[in-house]
């Protein structure tokens, strides 16, 4: 790992090929990269148009990085692409972010003293259970999917403890939830997942209803015949989750609140529209300027985790989860510009209602002046998750007694004298 590691820090930093190295090494280059990423071609036409590519993406590379921006560009999976076959085989079709109204609404603005009340940074992942492993939507505009499941994947673990939370279905997302103004490997939006899910009466797991990459088949989803328990507990071999209030959907570019849920509630699910400059992303803060940011534009769907300031370039940035592999960017996640809206990411805000009840559910505290990159901030949060626990085993505690109870007391009467010696 650590050998393939420096090769593509090393490839990263290769300029024109023609210009700047032999055509031995720029074969030495590409057979590395190949290697890596396990890359095979049905024929030497097209491998050799995949070898075009790669040198193309090592020239914007390097012109990239030479700029000093905010962010860094290296060479990934994607790299023996062209823009046009990226962004056919990884994104979703534009989609139209409207609002899912239900019992909760959208958020007001938050207040000064709500946002001054908040923790500097804030990173999910250093909560151990909660976010999920990183994913890979192979070539299938599914997107969408997998920021839901995600996100639903951690908020069933801030509701029932980690130990309930299973990998959940994106493909009977996929095949069942089109009613909902989705459309498959073409696109769709978290908000209408969790409402297809509110009215399917529940999603099922990965292990009962795994990915394929395709959406050409027809539904196999049957709540009753999946008999979840009630009141509804998380099965790992039937329905993951129910979400009974449906989506909850924060004010269109309204970044405090995105912030805000985030510190508070947990992980939110976003949109933004991805461009070809983005394909590249190694780490910093991605900012652009070829995008844009309407309401309108977006074509991918991802997992808001947390928040912070980098340090070396100054910008505020959201922290994402993506569904393109560990391979991608900073082994899965990428940052963006906080307060600009970039590329729309304040356009398409929703999180999943575990609860129905019309009440917000605050699930960590929020340290005035702390940065939470540890358990350190998470105490009251800890505390919740480890409620169930200590109620379970003081069920357990209690049935041991009472089965000891019983057993003395058959001793007993079977033979009061030998219990009296052991007793003694």
């Amino acid at each position: 790992m650590v050998r393939a590691a420096c090769m593509l820090a090393s490839l990263a930093l290769i300029a024109n090929a023609n210009e700047l190295f032999s055509d031995a090494e720029v074969h030495t280059a590409w057979d590395a990269w190949k290697r890596r990423f396990n890359k095979m071609y049905k024929s030497d036409g097209e491998e050799n148009q995949g070898q075009q590519n790669f040198m193309a993406s090592m020239q914007r590379i390097l012109d990239h990085n030479s700029l000093g921006s905010s962010w860094t560009k290296g060479l990934n999976q994607f790299s023996d692409l062209t823009n046009e076959d990226f962004m056919q085989k990884k994104l979703m079709a534009k989609q139209v972010c409207s609002a899912t109204h239900n019992a909760l609404g959208s958020r007001p603005q938050m207040s000064a003293a709500k946002m001054a009340a908040l923790p500097t940074n804030f990173d999910w992942r250093e909560v151990p259970g909660v976010i999920s492993e990183v994913k890979n939507q192979g070539h299938c505009g599914s997107c969408w999917a997998f920021s839901s499941t995600g996100c639903l994947e951690a908020h069933v673990a801030l509701k029932y403890g980690s130990w309930h939370r299973s990998l959940l279905s994106e493909q009977q997302l996929l095949e069942c939830a089109q009613n909902f103004n989705t459309q498959g490997c073409a696109g769709g939006l978290p908000s209408h997942a969790f409402e297809y899910i509110r009215h399917a009466g529940g999603l099922d797991t990965e292990l009962n209803y795994q990915y394929t990459e395709t959406d050409d088949e027809a539904c196999k989803f049957n709540a009753s015949e999946r008999s979840p328990p009630t009141p509804f507990l998380p099965r790992s071999a039937g329905i993951g989750v129910q979400v009974p209030g449906g989506s909850v959907n924060l004010t269109v570019g309204d970044e405090d609140a995105l912030k805000y849920h985030l510190a508070t509630t947990g992980p939110v699910s976003i949109a933004y529209q991805a461009t070809d400059d983005f394909r590249d992303y190694q780490g910093g803060v991605y900012t652009s300027t070829k995008c844009k940011n309407g309401n309108m534009d977006v074509n991918h769907a991802v997992l808001a985790v947390g928040y912070g300031t980098d340090p070396e370039s100054g910008l505020d940035y959201f922290l994402v989860k993506n569904s393109w592999d560990y391979t991608f960017g900073l082994e899965g996640y990428f940052k963006i510009e906080a307060y600009k809206n970039m590329c729309g990411i304040a356009d398409c805000m929703s999180y999943p209602d575990l609860y129905g009840d019309g009440k917000i559910h605050v699930v960590a505290a929020a340290k005035q002046g702390k940065s939470c990159g540890g358990l350190a901030c998470h105490s009251e949060l800890m505390a919740i998750l480890g409620v169930v626990a200590i109620a379970f085993g003081t069920v357990l505690a209690a049935g041991s007694a009472l089965v000891l109870m019983r057993r003395t007391k058959r001793m007993a009467a079977q033979d009061p004298a030998g219990m009296s010696l052991q007793q003694a």
